[in-house]
This record gives structure tokens, sequence and C-alpha cells, in this order.
């Protein structure tokens, strides 16, 4: 397929995407980016998610796209049914997602799809050269050196969606990339900061899911509980901004007003802060290198009145130093890591184990797939993937 574009077909008057998909798009994430594209009229091309027929229903009454994809075919099925007065074209199943993507020809894509089911579609995404504003860090976690590899070769830029990738990324046109010391990545500490072993032994799920900053998904808000989040973000930024594991620094930074740093060689710092709106860090992915009139409120530092920096508990919360481990490792190790937080995960969303187990699960079979370090292309990564889970689920 020929992907070269040129200016006119990119953008529309204004200088914005002339259209968007949006991938995951009844995920928090995605309908924040509908939110934006509403606000500065960009029309939607396809809109995908997994199972929510109902909210895909909505979203697709109100935003008119051409295609709407559900992964699960039954839902697609019922979409189809709920839609058969309009004009959208309905498909189900996970090829479908893919073919869709490729069909559609929208100049930048969101991916917002949650885990290791975003990987796919990021690649349909990266082979086609177009822009990727990528929420899915999942992607990068499990294929880094795949995606960046063909981002390379087709041209496609892929620009960071995640608050605290965002604000690096922001951070780096500040100076030279030989320039860079140290990224400082900002955490919430989420839930439990400050709380011991001990007591996350008797946490509850409703603990878990009560974030103190953000409101996202039930299943990433969990991951940021252990930090198992911010451990996939050090992954996701030593693949995205091509720097070693060891120059990223995890500060736990409780109010989330500066979404991250950079330190330069000369010991200046550049932070990115904002009011923790998710929807700033959208708009940017799609009107990079402008910067527009949004939805986001404005900053008033006056009330936020002081910010505070702590270092993170290892102890704790030991999937941070597992993440940094598995990146050590390489190959098909992040991969197992990923896959083995997911079934984790997964049971504690069902109680069907205590929030420490998470650790345990993952940690053990990290342990045991480590000979996955080998592993490189796709099949092999999606191999460890579903070895792990097997494993993981074995260890319930």
């Amino acid at each position: 397929m020929n992907t070269a574009r040129d200016k006119s077909s990119y953008e529309n008057e204004g200088g914005l995407p002339a259209s968007l998909s949006v991938l995951g798009a009844t995920g928090s994430v995605g309908r924040q980016a509908l939110e934006v594209a509403a606000e500065h009229s960009i029309p939607s091309d396809l809109l995908t998610a997994n199972t929510d027929s109902v909210g895909m229903e909505r979203l697709a009454r109100r935003h008119n796209p051409r295609v709407c994809v559900m992964a699960d075919e039954a839902a697609a099925r019922d979409l189809a049914i709920r839609l058969r007065d309009t004009s959208v074209s309905v498909r189900g199943g996970e090829d479908a997602l893919c073919d869709a993507i490729c069909e559609v020809d929208s100049p930048v894509t969101v991916n917002a799809i949650l885990g290791e089911a975003g990987l796919l579609p990021t690649l349909a995404c990266v082979s086609l050269g177009r822009r990727l504003a990528l929420s899915n860090k999942e992607s990068l976690v499990v294929a880094g050196d795949v995606v960046k590899a063909e981002a390379k070769k087709t041209g496609c830029e892929i620009i960071p969606v995640d608050s605290e990738h965002s604000a690096i990324f922001q951070c780096l046109h500040a100076g030279h990339k030989s320039e860079v010391r140290s990224i400082l990545l900002t955490a919430s500490g989420g839930p439990f900061r400050g709380m011991t072993r001990e007591r996350l032994e008797k946490v509850t799920l409703r603990d878990a899911l009560a974030h103190p900053t953000w409101k996202m998904g039930a299943k990433i808000t969990v991951d940021s509980a252990t930090m198992m989040n911010k451990g996939f973000e050090v992954i996701e930024a030593a693949h995205l901004f091509d720097v070693s594991p060891d120059a990223i620094r995890v500060v736990v930074h409780p109010e989330s007003i500066i979404h991250s740093a950079v330190e330069y060689i000369d010991s200046a710092v550049v932070a990115q802060l904002s009011t923790p709106d998710m929807r700033l860090c959208v708009q940017y992915a799609l009107t990079y290198p402008r910067r527009l009139p949004g939805l986001t409120p404005g900053l008033d530092l006056f009330a936020v009145g002081s910010l505070n920096f702590y270092p993170p508990d290892p102890d704790a919360f030991p999937l941070l130093g597992l993440a940094y481990r598995a990146i050590g490792l390489g190959g098909g190790v992040p991969a197992v890591l990923n896959a083995a937080n997911e079934i984790a995960v997964a049971a504690f969303l069902k109680e069907k184990i205590g929030f420490t187990d998470i650790f345990r699960i993952v940690s053990e079979t990290v342990e045991k797939m480590t000979g996955r370090r080998a592993a490189k292309t796709v099949g092999e990564l999606l191999d460890a993937d579903r070895e792990a889970r097997s494993v993981a689920a074995a260890l319930l």
C-alpha cells in the first residue's frame, strides 16, 4: 500500500488531522479522545471496542464513524442490530480490527486498547507509516524492539498519550538527546502510598480501586496500586526515548501536577506541569507540533499550594523492581511480566486472590520463565505470552 500523504490529506483547514480512528473507544482514554475530537470537529473514521456494544452504540450515534469493529463477534452482532438504522458498517473479530485500520486511511490513530490485545493493532498502524497516538503501553512492553524497528522502516510517528510519557516527550524538546542525563518518571503512589507490606496483605479490592488522583479503568487502577503500571512505564520510556533503564528514576509525587521531567547534563531539570487531565495529553498527540485551546482546566499553583516527592518503597511494591529486571533480561521476559500480571490482576478483580498474591504470582512466573529472554520475533513473543498465562494461572 502506498502510505505517502501530502499535507492537505493529513490536515483540515485548522491544521488538525483530517480524520481519526480510536481503538478502545469505550474505555476512559478512548472516550476522552473522542471528546477532544468533537471539540475540534475532527470526524471519526473507525471506532473499536471489545465487548461493550451498548457503549459503542452511544459513541457511534454521537460521532458517526464509517466503521465500528467489536473484537467479540457476539458483541458485533448485537451492535449491528442496534445500529441497523444507520449507515455505520459493523464488523466483528480481531482480524476485522486490523483489516479496518488499513482500510479507513485515517491519518492519526489513537490506540487506547487495554493490555496485550493492543499489540497487533499497533503493528498494523505502524506498518502504514501514519501517526500513532499510543496509549497502549503493553505494545512496547511486549514487543518494543519489534515496534520500533517497524516504525523506523515505515516512518511511523509514535506520539505517546500516557501523561508521563507525553510530559517526557514535551520536555525533550528543551535539548538534544545527547544532552540528557536522566528521566524523572513521576508516580502518584496510588491509594497505598506509605503502607508496609504487612498492611498491604489486608487491603481489599475496594481499597485498591480508590485511586486518589486519576479516574481510570479497573485493571489500570489496580496496576497503579501495585506500582506495576509504573514498571511498565519504565519499560515503555526506555523504548520510546531510546534511553537505558538505569537512566530512568521513578519519583513518587502524590499531587500529580508534575507529570514527569528530564534532567540535562548541565543539571537543568525541565518539567511539564498541568492539572491531571488526560484530554491534554490526547490533544497534544493529535495536534503536535501545534498547541491549541482545549478542554483541560488551567493550573492554579496557589490552589495546589505545595508539591511533594518521595522515593518508591521497593519492599512494599516489588513489581517496580521486577520491571527493571525484566527489561534488563530483555527478549520475551517483559512479555512474560505483562502476561502474568494480566492473569493475576484479573483474578484479584474477581476476588479470587488477595492483593499481595499479585506480587507472588507475577514474580514466580517471571522466575520460571527467564529462559524466554531469547525470544525476538512477534511469534516468539506471543508464544512467551501464552505460556506465561498458563504458568500464572496454575499459581492462582
